[in-house]
């Protein structure tokens, strides 16, 4: 097999315009991208009605909210191969129909249990929705200008309805219940499926060999303790039960490994794994998720918390930062036809860090502007970044194995969002904790309260006289600043190593061969 990537400088190629049947195709396999984008950040706008109706206990909240996203996350690579296999259109009008009869279930859930159960039907059927729509795209898509501009739409589509989620979310839930959030998919599910089987054509693997039960068993295996642990993270801290979930994770992704190296038909091709430019792809797709989901899970908090924005003026507030990743996707495309890969990528998570740099100088006043600024730099970074490290994927790998490498950058993107909140979390809680000085008086149930979380520190803070409880507040405040300077700091040099790192190892020669041949 070739790993070879074609080239991604290409200043004198010819790109043939895109036909009405190819426009179609790609607004087809754009709809379950930007509606599974939307699902990830509309729940949790959801959150206080749907416990208020369901009144589920604490952890029952915890698994309506995440389990959807382990689900996902286990199921992505078997998913991918799964459509090789089977028909990656036919596996996408599966999963299409599945995750509209869910999502009708969970908008009608008469209780919690139901509810958590539909959440992890949704699961399933949205890991055979993301994987079938990037794959389709390298089959459809055959000429390599082309293809970086779907993969730019896609991308765009992505980060567009993740900065869509709040935004739909506030305005549904002034107007109807809870349910409506996971109603809003039911349309696009029937578009999906009127629209792709007249424009999208059948795609699978000629000869993919044995499909290996034992090697799906270990990706769930693997995947849903390591991610479980790592969500526990950033809950709960480290204890026992993280580090055995973590422990048993990693050792049994071992075992995975091994076993398609010597498969004669694996479900992965490890191989593609010892390609620069592949394997440099995926780590810098993960990083920045990584980077984009940790600044948005302190960021969230400040405009709320520290600031006292409600949420939807916060949601509008992440607008800039969202659209910039979505204009910086397809400003991609026009990118890699001048530089290369290496300068490319870096570029992005250069402007990620300056970024980051920037909140470090975040003040507990009214410093909204510099939330904006810095949200705006990370996420045209990012959306820079990660358009071309999922087009380096998709064509280090030929037609015929699309589906696990498109799993395989969708697996990256999950472990990202999951290790960003439960790592960058986990550094801010730490921080947050050890910064609070209380001003004397302060009873002990509210310090208690306060070394929680932000909210239940100001919340409490609400129950006291005026002068004290103010007082409270802005010690609370000025500690979660601090935080996000420290946390802000260490995201920097985290997405710095990943722009040098990129601008290194694809910069090599041997990289710069593999990406320029054709």
């Amino acid at each position: 097999m070739s790993t070879a990537t074609p080239a991604l400088r290409t200043k004198s190629a010819h790109t043939t315009p895109l036909n009405f049947r190819q426009w179609l195709a790609l607004a087809a396999l754009t709809l379950p991208v930007l509606i599974i984008a939307i699902d990830s950040t509309v729940l949790g706008f959801a959150v206080p009605a749907l416990s208020a109706d369901l009144k589920p206990s604490s952890t029952q909240l915890l698994w309506i909210v995440d389990i959807y996203s382990f689900i996902l996350a286990g199921l992505l690579i078997t998913m991918g191969t799964l459509g090789d296999r089977i028909g990656r259109r036919k596996l996408l009008l599966i999963g299409a129909t599945g995750f509209g009869v869910t999502s009708a279930i969970a908008a009608f859930a008469p209780s919690a249990e139901l509810l958590i159960a539909a959440r992890a039907l949704m699961g399933i059927s949205g890991a055979t929705l993301m994987p079938s729509t990037l794959s389709l795209i390298r089959n459809v898509f055959t000429d390599r200008q082309q293809r970086r501009l779907a993969i730019a739409v896609w991308a765009a589509a992505a980060s567009g309805g993740a900065a869509l989620g709040p935004i739909v979310g506030g305005l549904l839930l002034n107007h109807f219940s809870w349910g409506s959030v996971f109603l809003i998919n039911l349309p696009i599910m029937v578009v999906l499926l009127i629209l792709a089987p007249f424009v999208v054509p059948e795609s699978r693997t000629s000869n993919p060999g044995k499909y290996d039960l034992l090697s799906v068993a270990l990706t769930l295996g693997s995947i849903l303790p390591f991610v479980y642990g790592i969500k526990r993270l950033s809950h709960d801290g480290f204890d026992v039960v993280t580090a055995a979930c973590l422990i048993a994770g990693i050792a049994i992704g071992i075992w995975f490994v091994r076993r398609q190296l010597w498969l004669s038909s694996p479900m992965i091709d490890v191989s593609l794994f010892t390609n620069r430019v592949f394997s440099t792809a995926v780590c810098v797709n993960l990083l920045s998720v990584f980077a984009l989901v940790s600044s948005l899970f302190f960021a969230t908090q400040y405009l709320q918390g520290v600031l006292g924005l409600d949420a939807l003026t916060s949601a509008l507030w992440l607008l800039p930062a969202m659209a910039a990743s979505v204009i910086m996707s397809l400003v991609a495309v026009l990118i890699a036809r001048k530089f290369s890969l290496a300068v490319s990528i870096s570029a992005g998570m250069f402007l990620a860090t300056i970024g980051y740099v920037l909140m470090v100088f975040l003040g507990s006043g009214h410093d909204v502007a510099v939330v904006g600024g810095g949200l705006l730099l990370i996420g045209a970074g990012i959306g820079l970044a990660e358009t071309l490290t999922n087009d380096a994927i998709m064509s280090a790998v030929p037609a015929n194995r699309a589906g696990a490498a498109s799993a395989i950058s969708e697996t990256a993107y999950e472990m990202g969002a999951a290790l960003g909140v439960a790592i960058m979390g986990s550094i801010m809680a730490a921080s947050y904790a050890s910064r609070l000085r209380f001003p004397q008086g302060t009873p002990d149930d509210v310090r208690q309260a306060a070394h929680e979380t932000l909210g239940a520190g100001l919340s409490a803070a609400e129950t006291l006289p005026s002068r004290l409880g103010d007082a409270v507040i802005d010690a609370v405040s000025s500690a979660f600043t601090s935080a996000i300077h420290v946390t802000s700091a260490i995201a920097a040099v985290i997405v710095l190593a990943g722009a040098i790192g990129s601008l290194v190892v694809l910069g090599s020669h041997k990289a710069r061969a593999l990406a320029e041949r054709d």
